[in-house]
């Protein structure tokens, strides 16, 4: 009989073997973190923070997105966004910080699940809170989606061994972010019991990004300001960790809204940058100009009247939606992709206006009374195509399917009747047909 124990470590061996060889002999890249993203947006689900209507515009030009946050996320909110961001052409994937927030539903609908690890927090922040996750997935997550699959109870031992199962591919299947946090001042460096004493000088975070890359095998080392900027500090850490690492990726995070800091960290050395709270705050913007164009012009502006609003009462340079395009290299003139995609946004929002009043005179009661209502007519597609953002052949467009989707779904939400799409995340909305407007 052959020694099934035996056989099993000479094939672990061989794995490892190979592993290590294609990385460090053959230079293989096998992170599946692909080399080329540069900027990764996070966007957080809980209601405060709303994306733009004219989100899958922006979003086009990010190379990925991180969704998750720290407060109010649920399953429910967490899966809305995922609906919102189908519509988008980019890539989403799940990075949770708690166990709790990972769900079969959510895990399926991610391109991966990203599992953040402190390296230079409290024993908590690394090896306690793996280990709660750990132990909800085993004993909480796994059971639950074997009594879901399988028609019979398997009993204790066998259902415990595919729990074992299933949770160590999922963790396998995982990426792994090693953050190291150096503004002590923030939520996160609370959470991870970061400390003055904690901060790290460029060699140490160098030794700690090794240490991720060659013991942990983490795919991500994740340089995190958390609010604020990190300057010369930061660009000094960066270049030591670019020194250090070869196989994973470095990501730098924390308080990015103009193109010259982000230059400064991608040259020394991070893969990409991270930037949320800008995009949050493009949402609210857009809302406060859409709301100050509808009290100065009629809803039935043409675009040439909608664009020379812009240009006289928007401070284009300031607009966080500028900000945030800024910070995307490809992006080469941030100011007029972004004057336009305001412009656009107004005149879907005049058009959005326009179709509430006409239903509020005979309110629908289905949302297919909305699709006949509406006909064939689409919300200012046409006008966001001739956008140039400096990356030939790849400007985004707002496909004529996702704008009419969000259209009934924006209509359907002010009649009362369940939308196609969760409209509620968008900062953008119309008043109730019961509403005078």
């Amino acid at each position: 009989m052959p020694d099934i124990d035996a056989i099993a470590r000479r094939l672990d061996t061989l794995a490892t073997a190979v592993s290590i060889g294609g990385r460090t002999l053959l230079l293989a890249d096998t992170n599946p973190i692909p080399r080329e993203w540069d900027h990764i947006t996070k966007v957080d689900p809980e209601g405060g923070k709303r994306l733009p209507l004219m989100y899958p515009l922006y979003l086009g030009h990010t190379s990925a997105v991180s969704v998750g946050g720290s407060r109010n996320v649920t399953e429910q909110n967490t899966l809305e966004t995922f609906d919102l961001l189908d519509t988008a052409p980019v890539t989403a994937f799940h990075e949770p910080s708690e166990a709790t927030h990972v769900t079969e539903a959510i895990h399926d609908r991610a391109e991966f699940m990203a599992v953040p690890e402190v390296l230079n927090g409290d024993t908590n922040a690394i090896v306690g809170a793996l280990g709660k996750s750990l132990e909800y997935g085993r004993e909480e997550m796994a059971p639950e989606i074997i009594r879901e699959k399988l028609p019979v109870p398997l009993g204790g031992t066998v259902e415990d061994r595919l729990s074992n199962f299933l949770i160590s591919w999922l963790f396998d299947a995982a990426v792994f972010e090693a953050y190291i946090i150096m503004n002590v001042d923030s939520a996160a460096a609370r959470e991870a019991g970061v400390t003055e004493a904690d901060r790290l000088s460029p060699r140490e975070a160098k030794q700690h990004a090794m240490a991720a890359e060659h013991h942990l095998e983490s795919e991500v080392v994740y340089l995190e300001y958390s609010g604020r900027f990190g300057g010369s500090e930061a660009v000094d850490i960066l270049d030591a960790i670019d020194e250090g690492v070869e196989w994973s990726r470095v990501w730098y995070g924390g308080g990015l809204d103009n193109r010259e800091d982000a230059r400064a960290v991608l040259d020394a050395g991070a893969d990409a940058v991270v930037v949320g709270d800008i995009f949050h705050r493009t949402a609210a913007e857009e809302r406060e100009h859409c709301e100050a164009a509808r009290e100065a012009l009629a809803t039935d502006a043409d675009r040439e009247g909608i664009e020379e609003w812009v240009r006289e009462n928007v401070d284009i340079d300031a607009f966080s939606g500028t900000r945030y395009l800024s910070t995307i290299r490809s992006v080469e003139d941030p100011e007029t992709v972004a004057r336009q995609y305001l412009a656009t946004a107004m005149e879907t929002y005049f058009w959005l206006v326009r179709k509430r009043d006409a239903l509020a005179a005979d309110p629908p009661e289905t949302v297919g009374d909305i699709e006949r209502a509406l006909g064939t007519e689409v919300p200012a597609t046409d006008a966001s195509q001739s956008v140039e953002s400096g990356n030939p052949g790849e400007t985004p467009t707002l496909d004529s399917g996702v704008a009419r989707s969000l259209a009934v779904s924006v209509l359907a939400e002010a009649a009362g009747l369940s939308a196609p799409l969760p409209v509620a995340h968008l900062a953008v909305g119309l008043d109730p047909l019961s509403q005078e407007p």
